[in-house]
């Protein structure tokens, strides 16, 4: 029965999880972007900590977190472009989210449903601290990079409790089998562009998607679903995909990031058009990172016409270094499924590809809407709270 879910709690959920490695509130984006490439998770902890003496224990918190994302938003703002390399110099903390509650602290003995109720209020992250020997940890706290004054931490996702709550699907009785659009899962609350629109406009609505655990649709001129833009495609680059997002369509973004690195031809493209955007920082910033001199002014206007009109081709790797699991997650193709799909079947899908929905498609592509974590959750939230 499911009830005896209702006996578990969080510090269940965190056996295996690895330590939090914490970067200051106080580090730069430069630290960030470092941090991020040595990193086989998307998302960075940020921290603040008190003043450790003898009368007072160095209290840390988690203010928030951080992502590729969020550094290709803040150097795509009009008053960084000029100079990037000044922008990666600004503190860590510029790029956290406004919205209070989004990482929450909570205590090992908070239960499964209670953290399930903290997350649909709109937290996204749970970090908890970890049980250890104290001692132990206090004496190798000084080159643990996971320490925080002799505390340990990590932290429970939605797709931690998902996969949860799906390696117990059998205690569900009925409810798994039933079709997404019975259980009334689909949500046509989703953010989408087209894939000639140029990509710098859709900054807006891929902040707006990294604030919900989304991803941007992009759709063709008959409203087809070809792709995404999501913090999982983005997770291995490096900056210089904030050169693309200011020169390419949404389409060619995709190219770009679907794979790799794009070859020399398209790199020519996107320094091209960087010249004639003026923004010679960023052209000098991409060069660096692409290794191919800034392009010269000889080049032919019947080049640059092609180049603004022809599709990219697809890319080979590039970027910054990523586990098998990040590599997997990279790709500009959207996972889908149908009106008619289980929610077992779905929930099974998100796992499978890392990801924290999956897109509701007709049988012609067609987009009807998406389907969360949260959105399954609920789900489960009413049916464990009827049995407490």
């Amino acid at each position: 029965m499911a009830v005896g879910l209702l006996d578990y709690e969080v510090a269940d959920l965190c056996l295996g999880k690895p330590p939090l490695r914490p970067l200051s509130a106080s580090a730069t984006i430069t630290d960030a972007l470092s941090a991020l490439k040595t990193s086989d998770d998307g998302f960075l902890s940020v921290w603040k900590c008190g003043q450790f003496s003898s009368e007072n224990s160095g209290e840390c918190l988690c203010v928030g977190k951080v992502c590729m994302v969020d550094v290709v938003c803040y150097l795509c703002k009009p008053e960084n472009l000029p100079s990037p390399s000044s922008a990666m110099d600004s503190p860590v903390s510029v790029l956290l989210s406004e919205v209070p509650g989004r990482v929450r602290h909570v205590e090992p003995h908070l239960s499964l449903l209670e953290a399930i109720d903290l997350i649909l209020q709109g937290a996204q992250n749970l970090v908890v601290p970890i049980k250890s020997n104290s001692r132990k940890t206090q004496q190798k706290s000084s080159i643990n990079p996971t320490s925080h004054y002799g505390r340990e931490f990590c932290w429970l996702t939605q797709e931690d409790i998902v996969r949860f709550l799906l390696s117990s699907i059998g205690l569900f009785s009925s409810i798994p089998a039933l079709s997404i659009s019975t259980l009334g899962l689909i949500s046509t609350n989703f953010s989408s562009v087209g894939s000639h629109s140029p990509a710098s406009l859709a900054m807006g609505v891929v902040s707006d998607s990294l604030a919900d655990q989304t991803a941007v649709a992009v759709l063709d001129d008959d409203g087809v679903l070809i792709g995404e833009i999501s913090p999982f495609s983005l997770a291995c680059c490096d900056e210089s995909i904030t050169a693309a997002f200011m020169t390419l369509s949404v389409g060619d973004l995709m190219a770009f990031t679907c794979c790799g690195g794009p070859p020399e031809e398209i790199v020519r493209i996107v320094k091209t058009r960087l010249k004639e955007m003026n923004l010679e920082g960023m052209l000098e910033e991409f060069s660096a990172s692409s290794g191919i001199p800034p392009t010269s002014s000889s080049s032919s206007s019947d080049d640059e016409s092609s180049s603004r009109n022809t599709s990219l081709p697809r890319p080979e790797r590039y970027g910054r270094s990523c586990s098998y699991s990040a590599m997997v997650m990279r790709r500009a193709e959207a996972i889908v499924c149908h009106q008619g799909s289980s929610l077992a079947a779905v929930m099974v899908q998100t796992i499978a590809h890392r990801v924290n929905y999956v897109w509701v498609i007709d049988e012609d592509r067609s987009l009807v809407g998406i389907v969360t974590f949260a959105n399954m959750l609920r789900v489960f939230y009413e049916h464990l709270q009827s049995m407490a």
